[in-house]
């Protein structure tokens, strides 16, 4: 590593993608400073440790803290570089982007940014979010010169490069995939691919300036968010008219120029629920189709819940001698998506709280990736999967491994992701 201008590198917001960034930094032997409001996580981390899940994070976290080269602390210290890869989610209910963490990591960090440091936005952000944290840093800092103002000349450089990886794959995507490296000036921008090619075995591409570059992210994201869409209505139609839509699904991937996605209860996780509606704030007139598809996905926990209610009444119909506190609803899993434990916008997590709030009876919940309910479930019971099978009613939220290959269950059942078919 002799003659690279980044010894020490100061990464912001330990979770999902901060710590196993900063752990891939480390493994190149590279000194590493994280930094999170969390103590907990910190001291988590301090040990050797992880808080969150995610396949082979915790060897090499474990390995770098006790090489040295990547340690956890509550306040930002001088380094080369500093990433940040804080939340941005939104606010109210025009889903208005919340720039709060961002804004608060830029105070954080400003105190120990000196002439020549290099500062990388990485948290998924509105268009003009890169150029708003510069400029909260040039608040706090009149010393030193920013490139929006002084150029390629500028003291500090400034950057924007988004995260493009997969929960489950992340240590491995972190590496191959491709970056979009959006800097203010184009120092900022080659600045920051060097940086990156410390691990980094996929092509690092400038783009124009920031905004293209946040705007690729979110682009990339709501094109998934259509898709899973047009999966989405279709179940709902094939439902409509007594249709299977796995059957109808496979029946039209058989055209080869055309791939539709499989359904679910909606869409989940702090990227593609939200990241649509960062596009949509920026041009509301022209985000029609974008706009529709977030409201498809939004309402399909509802139309799960309705589903729900149909089984109870069912099942209450072949039990007259029942009541309704006297049905026990068994949900499998919380995740947004399979084999994680990241409950962020979930919309598995979403019906069971309105599965509490609509019903009498006993809510279990089965998810194998965590050891503790949410504080927003009041009284549902997490149980493992043998305590669920004698359940009345049975819904099938997330396709975790853990799941596949199981008999459906005796009982009413609802199977949003087809585990069983």
């Amino acid at each position: 590593m002799s003659g690279l201008p980044f010894r020490r590198i100061c990464v912001i917001g330990l979770g999902y993608i901060g710590l196993p960034t900063a752990a891939m930094f480390a493994s190149r032997k590279l000194e590493v400073i994280g930094v999170d409001v969390n103590p907990k996580a910190v001291d988590t981390i301090n040990r050797g440790e992880v808080h969150i899940v995610e396949p082979d994070l915790d060897i090499v976290v474990s390995s770098v803290v006790n090489q040295g080269y990547l340690r956890a602390t509550l306040t930002p210290e001088p380094a080369e570089a500093f990433l940040i890869a804080v939340p941005t989610p939104f606010k109210g209910d025009n889903h208005e982007p919340d720039l709060s963490y961002i804004h608060a990591a830029a105070r954080a960090i400003a105190p120990v940014l000196a002439k020549g440091n290099l500062v990388i936005l990485e948290s998924t952000s509105p268009v003009g979010a890169t150029e708003a944290m510069s400029g909260w840093l040039a608040e706090a800092r009149p010393d030193l010169t920013f490139p929006q103002n002084e150029g390629e000349s500028s003291d500090i450089r400034v950057a924007h490069c988004p995260e493009r990886v997969l929960p489950g794959r992340v240590m491995h995507e972190l590496i191959t995939n491709d970056r979009v490296i959006g800097g203010i000036t184009r120092r900022c921008s080659l600045e920051a691919a060097l940086l990156y090619k410390t691990f980094v075995t996929g092509d690092c591409i400038l783009a124009s300036g920031p905004r293209v570059a946040e705007l690729s992210k979110l682009t990339e994201n709501s094109f998934r968010d259509v898709n899973i869409a047009f999966a989405n209505e279709l179940s709902m139609i094939c439902d409509r008219l007594g249709m299977d839509v796995w059957e109808l699904i496979r029946l039209a991937n058989r055209h080869p120029r055309v791939n539709i996605l499989q359904p679910g209860p909606g869409v989940g996780g702090h990227c593609i629920a939200v990241d649509p509606w960062f596009i949509v704030s920026s041009a509301p007139e022209e985000a029609r189709l974008i706009r529709t598809a977030r409201e498809v996905n939004d309402a399909k926990p509802e139309w799960v819940l309705e589903k729900v209610q149909a089984a109870i009444r069912a099942h209450l119909k072949d039990c007259p001698s029942k009541t309704a506190a006297d049905v026990t609803v068994a949900c499998y899993g919380l995740a947004f998506k399979p084999d994680i434990d990241d409950l962020r916008e979930s919309p598995a997590l979403e019906i069971v709280r309105l599965i509490e709030l609509e019903h009498a009876g006993s809510v279990l919940v089965v998810e194998p990736n965590i050891r503790v309910l949410p504080s927003s479930l009041a009284r549902a019971q997490l149980v493992e999967l043998s305590s669920a099978r004698d359940s009345d009613v049975h819904v099938m939220l997330v396709d975790h491994s853990h799941f596949r290959g199981t008999q459906q269950p005796a009982g009413q059942t609802l199977d949003t992701r087809g585990v069983w078919l």
